[in-house]
């Protein structure tokens, strides 16, 4: 395992630690886990529905539908089209609890404990639903979210099964985090700024840090990053 991060720094007024995290922080994606997750304990005639997620699946691979209404297809074959907020938050918890029991990389805890000491406050921007992702910052002492959000036409009661606003991705993840910087006072020229990520398509975020980490990194992440200059580790490597 490499060690974390502890590179002293000059003083900034803002130290910021970016993380993506599914593959990133998590073992592996979390999206499919948690709508199984969902299905499994509340509506289990839902599983009968997979073969048409099989196919929402191929039509993605195929260009006929895009990544935002992929996810808001499976989420209305998984878990409904409407559904209330009470009735799935206590699912999320437990699928919180199950991804940090068994489903993190050790190294990624570690380096969020050293980016903490070194006071640098975390942010974790991903693709999944805040509806789950919440809970596991909670869980990480991650100070900030940003993640893509559903739509509440109804308020906080009810949740409908399409996205509000951007899939939390690519550049409109890295516009969010630009819109985040604004809304707390942060600018460029005063932070100290770290990512990581597993996936190319966070390549905006991690160009735009200071230091750059791919952390056990897609094929094209791992091309990418020796030409960008940027650390290449692997944390799926046991500790030593």
């Amino acid at each position: 395992m490499e060690d974390p991060l502890v590179t002293p720094m000059p003083e900034y007024a803002h130290r910021v630690a970016m993380y993506d995290m599914d593959r990133t922080i998590t073992r592996s994606g979390t999206y499919s886990g948690f709508l199984m997750h969902v299905a499994r304990r509340r509506q289990q005639w839902r599983l009968l529905l997979l073969p048409l997620v099989g196919l929402a699946g191929a039509a993605y691979s195929l260009r006929l539908i895009n990544r935002s209404r992929l996810k808001a297809i499976n989420l209305r074959l998984l878990v409904g089209q409407r559904f209330r907020r009470a009735e799935i938050a206590p699912l999320a918890e437990s699928y919180a609890d199950k991804v940090v029991a068994r489903g993190l990389h050790p190294a990624a805890l570690d380096q969020i404990a050293a980016d903490r000491e070194a006071g640098y406050r975390l942010l974790l921007a991903t693709a999944s639903f805040h509806l789950y992702v919440d809970a596991i910052a909670r869980r990480l002492g991650i100070d900030d979210v940003l993640a893509t959000q559903l739509d509440e036409p109804d308020g906080a009661d009810h949740i409908h099964a399409r996205l509000s606003g951007d899939n939390c991705y690519g550049d409109a993840k890295f516009a969010r985090i630009d819109g985040w910087m604004a809304d707390n006072a942060i600018t460029r020229d005063t932070a100290h700024i770290r990512a990581y990520s597993d996936h190319v398509s966070d390549h905006p975020m991690l160009h735009f840090a200071d230091e750059a980490v791919a952390t056990t990194p897609s094929r094209g992440l791992k091309r990418l990053a020796p030409q960008m200059g940027w650390q290449v580790v692997d944390w799926r490597a046991p500790r030593r």
